[in-house]
Parts: C-alpha cells; sequence; structure tokens
C-alpha cells in the first residue's frame, strides 16, 4: 500500500481517511520497520510539498482572474477550511500542514505516530459500524494471557514440568501445534485447547481485537502463534504500550462504538469503565508459575499432565453464548440495527442463567458474599437474608451449620459457592451434584 495514494493527504477530505486506516488495519503485519517508517514520513512530506506548491499555483491564477471568479475562490476557500481531524507525525491526516504541538488520542497500533481527535474518532467508529452491522458483525476485544493461552519464563518450570521442553511442537508450522518455546524470549507458551476454532467461529460474528497488557513485542509474537495467516487481527494488536490509563483497559483505542463491543478477559478490575461490556472468563491455569501467581496451592495441568476438555472446556462454552448474544443482536431485536446495544442483550442472557432460583447464603466469608451475591443477581437469581419456603439453594462452605442442616431436612439444594462461580463462567446453570458440601464443623 502506498501512503501517498491511499492517505487522506492525498484526498479533498477525510471521508476517505477511513479506507486508509481499514487498509492499515488489513495490512498482513502488523509490525513496521524504522526504514519503513521513515519512508512513510518521507512520503507525506513529499505530498505536503506539492499542496504547497499547487495552492501557490492556484494563488497566480486567481490573481488574473475576473472579480467574480476571486470572489468565488475565497468562497470556497473560506468553506473548505481544514480542521485537522488528526495527526501523521507533525503534519494534519488531511491538509497536510504541519502542526505545533501534539493532540488527540494516539492510535499507534494501527501506525507508529497516528493521533485522532474526539470528532474524527467518533466518525471513523459511525462509518466502521454501519459497514460490520450491515455484514451482520459486532466487536469482539479478546485478552491473551489466561484467556487464550497461558506463558512462562523457561526458567520457572517446575521441575515435574521438564518433560515439556522435548514435547514442543515446531514453530515452521504454528496452525497445527499448541505448545511452543520461544527460545528468543525465553518463554514457553501453550494455548488453550479449543482456540484455533473458538478463533474461526467467532471471527464470522465479530470483527476481533487482540487487547493484551504486555509489551507489544509479546503481543505481537503471541498473534503470530494465534494467527499465522494474519486472517483475524492483523495489525488490530492492542498492547499496554497503546494504552492511554495505566494498569488499566479502555475502549477508547477500539475503532467500535461501546454499544456492538464485547470483552473476553479474566481480569475484571482491567475494565473499570466497561464492566458491562465484559465476559469474564475462567482463568487457564497450565503452569505452575501461573498457579502460583494466583495463589494456588495445587499442581498445574502441566504437572498432573492434563488440559481442559477440547469440546466442553471454556472457550467452547463462551462460544455457544456468544452465537446467542449475535443471533439475538440481529435476528430478534426489534428497530434500527443502529440503534441496537449488545450491552443489553449481554445481560438479558446472563439474566436467565439462575432465573427461578432462590438463594440464601450460610457462613460465607464476609469479603467474598458481596460478590457472590451481585454475581448470582446479575444472573437471575433472588437472594434472600432469612430462611423461607421459597428458597431452592442454601449456599455454603460447611454442611454442619443451620441453613446447611434445614437444606438437607427440608430436601433442597446445598452447594458450594464454586456452583455460582461456575455458572457465572460457563454461563449455563451447573449439576448440583457436582458442588457438594462436606461437613467441616459440629452441629450448632
Amino acid at each position: 500500500m502506498s501512503v501517498v495514494t491511499d492517505s487522506p493527504a492525498h484526498s479533498s477530505g477525510s471521508d476517505d481517511f477511513i479506507s486508509y486506516l481499514n487498509d492499515a488495519l488489513d495490512a498482513s503485519s502488523p509490525d513496521s520497520s524504522a526504514d519503513e517508517e521513515a519512508e512513510t514520513q518521507d512520503e507525506f512530506e513529499d505530498v505536503r510539498n506539492k499542496r504547497r506548491k499547487l495552492e501557490s499555483t492556484e494563488e497566480t491564477e486567481g490573481s488574473t482572474s475576473e472579480g467574480i471568479m476571486e470572489h468565488k475562490l475565497e468562497s470556497s476557500v473560506k468553506v473548505d477550511v481544514c480542521t485537522h481531524p488528526g495527526s501523521f507525525g507533525e503534519m494534519c491526516i488531511r491538509c497536510g500542514q504541519k502542526l505545533d504541538g501534539e493532540s488527540g488520542v494516539t492510535f499507534g497500533y494501527i501506525h507508529k505516530g497516528l493521533r485522532l481527535h474526539d470528532e474524527e474518532i467518533s466518525r471513523l467508529r459511525n462509518t466502521d459500524m454501519k459497514k460490520y452491522l450491515f455484514s451482520k458483525k459486532l466487536y469482539l476485544v479478546l485478552d491473551l494471557d489466561h484467556t487464550l493461552l497461558n506463558t512462562t519464563i523457561l526458567g520457572h518450570l517446575s521441575s515435574e514440568e521438564l518433560h515439556l521442553l522435548n514435547e514442543t511442537d515446531s514453530l515452521e508450522d504454528v496452525s497445527k501445534g499448541s505448545l511452543f518455546k520461544l527460545e528468543h524470549m525465553h518463554m514457553m507458551t501453550k494455548l488453550r485447547p479449543f482456540v484455533r476454532t473458538f478463533l474461526k467461529e467467532a471471527s464470522e460474528m465479530f470483527e476481533m481485537y487482540i487487547y493484551t497488557m504486555g509489551d507489544r513485542p509479546y503481543a505481537l509474537e503471541m498473534a503470530k502463534l494465534l494467527d499465522p495467516q494474519g486472517e483475524y487481527f492483523n495489525s488490530k494488536v492492542i498492547s499496554r504500550d497503546d494504552g492511554t490509563q495505566r494498569h488499566q483497559k479502555g475502549l477508547d483505542i477500539v475503532l467500535g462504538q461501546e454499544s456492538a463491543v464485547l470483552i473476553l478477559d479474566d481480569t475484571e478490575h482491567a475494565w473499570m469503565k466497561h464492566k458491562n461490556n465484559l465476559i469474564l472468563m475462567e482463568r487457564y491455569h497450565f503452569f505452575a508459575s501461573s498457579c502460583r501467581q494466583f495463589g494456588f496451592n495445587c499442581k498445574s495441568l502441566a504437572e498432573t499432565k492434563s488440559d481442559e476438555n477440547e469440546t466442553d472446556g471454556a472457550l467452547a462454552k463462551i462460544l455457544e453464548m456468544l452465537k446467542e448474544v449475535h443471533c439475538t443482536f440481529f435476528d430478534k431485536l426489534q428497530g434500527d440495527l443502529v440503534d441496537r446495544d449488545v450491552r443489553q442483550v449481554l445481560s438479558s442472557v446472563r439474566g436467565k442463567i439462575l432465573s427461578g432460583c432462590v438463594i440464601i447464603f450460610s457462613r460465607i466469608n464476609h469479603g467474598a458474599l458481596p460478590t457472590l451475591k451481585r454475581i448470582a443477581e446479575q444472573m437471575g437469581a433472588t437472594c434472600l437474608m432469612e430462611l423461607d419456603p421459597t428458597v431452592t439453594h442454601v449456599v455454603a462452605t460447611d454442611a454442619g451449620t443451620e441453613k446447611s442442616r434445614w437444606a438437607v431436612k427440608e430436601k433442597k439444594f446445598l452447594v458450594h459457592p464454586r456452583w455460582i462461580e461456575a455458572a457465572n463462567y460457563f454461563w449455563q446453570k451447573q449439576p448440583e451434584e457436582n458442588f457438594v458440601v462436606k461437613k467441616t464443623t459440629n452441629p450448632l
């Protein structure tokens, strides 16, 4: 792609800039070398010089024209004053004029040095959204670590995981493997089971972004493992280097309307401003270092030489839910597509999971209780403070409490708090018999 011929600096207005951004986002490689960056800057500088010569010629010709022609030219210039919707380096993306200072939101993952102002971002989002809605697509922002894969430092492999060093797949054709040793980064990465099928089917419903708190070199390396042919992400790979807030992720640098964006991530607090867009993912702990990072005193999947179920694991369940949300958004809602909000659809689907369940909690840690109650209510359950004949489930960690014994006597369900957590992660009401509560104290 020639930046000179395809960029808005070569056009009469910013309307063509969406085409340039789409080309940049669809580029086969999200990376560019220093030489390519310099070449791009030179091309833009050349365009700006040509513009100056053209404007100078027009002024000279205008001075020899009839008065009426001068008036028309002046009127045209006044109407066509550039608002500088954004910049590339120090140059306006529309008129090519050199700008003083930096302003706007940085979109460095699309192209180094690219900045856009709010009005231009809004215009691009509106244009982009109409295009994708017409194609029956929404947006899906995907986290990497513990969501789509798990990575560890080679030196952090436990003694029971050293067998993995001889079991890694070839980097020559990563599409056929799932366990990779990245010597140049001193890392080992395990792709989550079902991830390739997940990405393939999700790409038919969503325009997808990667968004990680890892640095850019790491993000790009993981993107190559997940998408070796550049079919899904291309330049839509966002790292912590691209964010506008420290330790936070935001949709301000995603070119999609918030009402059409879903987020899949294992960390809720990373998206404080976008919780209604978030689908919380069960963490994937393949390596022992990952278990230790989150305080789990148990053997890793690698140590037990096991893994998640390919067809009935976390990603497979989430894909089923995404299909339901997509179908509801496009086929079951009334009104114009642009007026629909996927966040409302997500809330509606979530609210059916525990619909009809009436829950009371017994001796749950005070720190965990508010979160469990909130999650249960979001999934449609009714939570009570006192025992009531309408109660269907007693949630406890000890079968010896008064409420637990009442549940057994009255033939109510007695389940562990993990029953609620599992329903939240898998977007399905789970079999109660899989979450039995054991007696740990003397009856009162």
